[in-house]
């Protein structure tokens, strides 16, 4: 098996140019997509109508291009799309497939990917311990499906995860149900919170027993250093793609990862580089940026209100939500460091890595 990653932009959230010339060149089967994660040019919030709308136009293209309803698409390939390119954040898609061309040497871990879909969620189960064990058990399976034989070699878990609506809320209030959180933006993190956590059990990052609906976006001790999570309206269930490294794969792509303790932490996306296999002076002093194929990290603004014991506002501003904010932070953090803007920044954080923080991984070019 080998894993094959492609990062295409985009002009709008319909635009999936990028993604048809990559099948039409013959650069990608479609039949090998297995997940697209899309950076969407929408506002990240309950009403971003940007990330359905990618959506859409990718099931509808796969669905004629492989001859199977768009349903049977949503199946085969998880469609992941996270909102909001503020900043300098360049639109695009990362598209991620599995092919048998290559074969590992059973020796050099290459990149190794999986995906998968959980059942759909009630929606009292969302942001509470249902979530969290759904997801890692899925996390477990694709781990297996993937031949990641270990947690070190698991790098990123990205999630795309529901939300409560005004509609779910009160389809759960007439069947005598209770919710997480009855504020809707609030869901979200809980959401992001409750699959983060699932990520952490399956990993080995936390135990059983610690985990209880009491503690989701409470124990911000409680974390993951590889959960990536987002949530949307566009879907109940959970939709998982796991990235690692395993000697069963072929290829001459890596993954590596690291923690940003918080906004500017421009050590760890160096790090992340590095963890991957490559130095990053020598790309850096040869021109061979090229290697980095894509860079993705989680990031909220510090809860605390402080960033380096200096105080910051983001926290305060009623008029642009604090995760925008701390994407465009991160996303000119992550760039100034790679040279270029095209790389995947998602906000909100909530038990992912420290508060503040986040993960955040790197695939490379080996050699």
């Amino acid at each position: 098996m080998q894993a094959d990653l492609f990062r295409v932009s985009m002009d709008s959230p319909d635009d999936i140019s990028g993604v048809v010339a990559l099948i039409e060149d013959g650069k990608c089967r479609p039949e090998d997509v297995i997940c697209i994660m899309g950076k969407t040019e929408g506002n990240g919030c309950v009403n971003d109508f940007s990330r359905g709308f990618s959506n859409f136009v990718l099931a509808d293209y796969f669905s004629r291009t492989l001859r199977v309803t768009r349903e049977k698409v949503e199946e085969q390939i998880a469609l992941i799309m996270s909102g909001g390119t503020e900043g300098v954040m360049t639109p695009h898609f990362s598209v991620f497939a599995k092919s048998q061309s290559g074969q590992g040497d059973g020796s050099s871990k290459r990149l190794a990917i999986a995906s998968g879909h959980t059942r759909d969620f009630l929606p009292e189960e969302i942001g509470r311990m249902p979530q969290v064990h759904v997801t890692a058990d899925l996390v477990r399976k694709l781990m297996k499906e993937a031949e990641i034989e270990s947690v070190e070699d698991l790098h990123f878990v990205q999630v795309k995860c529901p939300l409560l609506t005004g509609d779910r809320i009160s389809d759960a209030f007439k069947r005598g149900q209770t919710v997480c959180i009855e504020d809707t933006y609030k869901s979200m993190g809980y959401s992001r919170g409750a699959s983060a956590l699932g990520v952490a059990l399956a990993a080995g990052e936390v135990e059983e027993s610690q985990l209880s609906d009491d503690v989701i976006c409470h124990d911000w001790s409680l974390q993951s250093s590889v959960a990536s999570t987002s949530a949307g309206i566009e879907l109940m269930c959970n939709e998982v793609m796991i990235i690692g490294n395993s000697p069963a794969w072929g290829g001459d792509l890596v993954v590596g990862h690291s923690v940003m303790k918080d906004a500017i932490d421009r050590d760890a996306v160096r790090d992340a580089i590095v963890n991957a296999g490559i130095s990053f002076e020598w790309a850096l002093s040869t021109g061979q940026r090229d290697k980095i194929i894509n860079v993705f990290a989680k990031c909220e603004a510090s809860p605390d209100g402080m960033i380096r014991d200096r105080r910051h506002t983001m926290l305060d501003d009623s008029d642009i939500n604090n995760t925008r904010h701390a994407r465009s932070v991160v996303n000119a953090v992550v760039s100034s460091i790679v040279g270029d803007p095209m790389v995947y920044v998602s906000g909100g954080a909530e038990h992912q890595g420290p508060p503040g923080g986040g993960p955040i991984a790197a695939v490379v070019r080996a050699g």
